[in-house]
C-alpha cells in the first residue's frame, strides 16, 4: 500500500518517511534557557506563562515521494525548509550532528 504520512520528527523523513512539520528544537531550547533564568532570579514558575512553539521546521523527502508516485509542487518544495533528494544516513543527517557533544 501507498500511504502518504507526515511525522512529528524530521528524523522520520530521513528514515524514509514522506516529510514531517516540528517545532524547531533548537528554538525550543533557547526558550527555555529563558525560563530557567526567570527561575534562578526568583520568579515562581507557577506564575510564567505557557509559552506554545513559535518557529516550526518543514522537511521534505523527494525521495519517498517518488517511491509512492507522488507529485510534489514546486511551491511545496519552496515552503521546505530541508529538502531531501536522496538516501541519508545518519551521520550525513542535519539532525543527528546536531545531537553529537
Amino acid at each position: 500500500m501507498k500511504l502518504p504520512a507526515i511525522y512529528y520528527s524530521p528524523f522520520f523523513a530521513t528514515d524514509g518517511g514522506l516529510c514531517s512539520c516540528s517545532p524547531d528544537m533548537i528554538d525550543q531550547y533557547r526558550r527555555a534557557a529563558g525560563y530557567i533564568d526567570r527561575i534562578l532570579k526568583g520568579e515562581k514558575p507557577a506564575d510564567m506563562p505557557v509559552q506554545a512553539p513559535a518557529k516550526f521546521e518543514f522537511v521534505i523527502n523527494l525521495r519517498a515521494a517518488r517511491l509512492i508516485d507522488l507529485n510534489v509542487t514546486a511551491g511545496v518544495v519552496s515552503m521546505a525548509d530541508h529538502v531531501i533528494k536522496y538516501r541519508v544516513s545518519a551521520a550525513q543527517s542535519p539532525w543527528t550532528a546536531s545531537l553529537r557533544c
